[in-house]
């Protein structure tokens, strides 16, 4: 079994907080493997005899589990696919205001919790944090423990694990198969669940086809602009419908959209955002691969460092009306903290990367290259005016 990192991030929160943590993530990224690791207790909504004692109340669930018994340890309490349950905030309420001191409570779901708000009065306001989880990383394969710093030190991951996630994907099932056979039928079979089980289910869209062929369009497009006119000229639907469908796969995880920076950049554009997939793996053209690579592991690294708590952190990439673009940057406290570049193998620096930084005045500027070997040089050990080439593993072992 492959250690997970947010084992660790699990178990200094507890330690530290009262709150719960209410746990986001894909399907099959491994957050129930990875909670049942540390739980006493676990109940799924999907399973009858758990949704039964959950039915009855907080107070049932309690003494389910020998809460209205007082002892000296907090015992872990997994609550599994809690958002199925229409009734879910209250029952969270209740349970935590009258047990919440008693227990580690880490409740989890296939979906962002934001898209099932129901019910009034329910407000779960200081009685949680949210917390992400993000596939297999270049950083989580080589410190698979709680990170201390932002950035980490460079270290080399082996040829063979670079390759293996270069090829199947971050996602624990494929990368552990490491076969072409397996991967394909995982992508087909876990597209369909999200789109016919959890969107149908959570939704109530009807048009099931549509959307499904909206997610196919976007499997082929990662890493472009989304158009939307062209994307509802292609489905036959409305710009509305697309614009909604694109959210449910967003908050479903299929993937991410990474919008435009905008702000000490003139001419920029606005509104445009990049369309990301979260799993790399079906994807055949190098460049777009690479580019998809870099977006998922920095996209995980903002996550990671806003869940612990480190700063402000978001992702954006950069273009303007003359066409200069670079692929990403990445914010600190609302301020242009470092942009890369994705290359395949070209190392003569963008001359659109040197104009932006210059700009933006942004402490770093990385171009990325993915066919350089791995180098143990630390990508941030000195702000530089001027962008730097990189390789793409020694750039992504420094991060989360």
């Amino acid at each position: 079994m492959i250690k997970r990192m947010y084992l660790d991030i699990f178990k200094d929160h507890c330690k530290k907080y009262r709150q719960m943590i209410m746990l986001s993530g894909p399907r099959q990224v491994g957050k129930t493997t990875t909670c049942k690791e540390l739980s006493d207790f676990y109940f799924n909504w999907d399973r009858k005899e758990d949704r039964e004692v959950i039915l009855q109340g907080e107070d049932a669930l309690a003494e389910k589990i020998g809460l209205n018994i007082r002892t000296a340890k907090h015992p872990f309490i997994i609550l599994d696919e809690l958002h199925h349950y229409p009734k879910w905030k209250q029952f969270l309420k209740g349970y935590f205001d009258t047990y919440g001191e008693d227990a580690h409570t880490i409740v989890t779901g296939s979906a962002r919790f934001d898209l099932h708000k129901r019910g009034k009065g329910d407000s779960l306001m200081g009685r949680y944090f949210s917390f992400n989880m993000h596939p297999l990383s270049v950083g989580e394969l080589l410190r698979p423990t709680l990170p201390k710093t932002e950035i980490a030190a460079p270290k080399k991951l082996s040829d063979e694990e670079w390759e293996t996630l270069r090829r199947f994907g971050g996602f624990p099932e494929p990368f552990t198969a490491a076969s072409d056979a397996f991967s394909r039928r995982w992508r087909k079979s876990r597209r369909e669940q999200m789109i016919r089980t959890d969107i149908a289910k959570e939704t109530g869209i009807k048009e099931l086809d549509q959307l499904e062929s909206l997610a196919l369009i976007l499997a082929k497009n990662s890493g472009s602009q989304v158009v939307y006119s062209s994307l509802a000229n292609d489905i036959q639907v409305s710009e509305v419908t697309i614009r909604a469908w694109i959210k449910v796969l967003i908050a479903f995880f299929f993937g991410f959209t990474v919008p435009p920076w905008s702000k000490s950049l003139p001419n920029a554009i606005k509104k445009t955002p990049k369309w990301y997939l979260r799993d790399w793996s079906g994807i055949k053209d190098e460049g777009q691969k690479n580019e998809t690579i870099m977006a998922c592991h920095l996209l995980k690294a903002v996550d990671t460092w806003n869940d612990l708590g480190f700063g402000e952190y978001e992702l954006f990439y950069l273009r303007d009306k003359n066409q200069k673009e670079v692929d990403f940057l990445v914010t600190k406290d609302e301020a242009p903290w470092f942009m890369v570049e994705v290359k395949t193998s070209e190392t003569k620096v963008a001359p659109s990367l040197n104009i932006m930084q210059s700009k933006l005045n942004a402490p770093y500027a990385f171009q990325v290259v993915a066919d350089l070997p791995f180098e143990p040089v630390d990508a941030f050990d000195k702000i530089r005016e001027k962008p730097s080439v990189i390789s793409m593993r020694s750039f992504l072992s420094q991060l989360p």
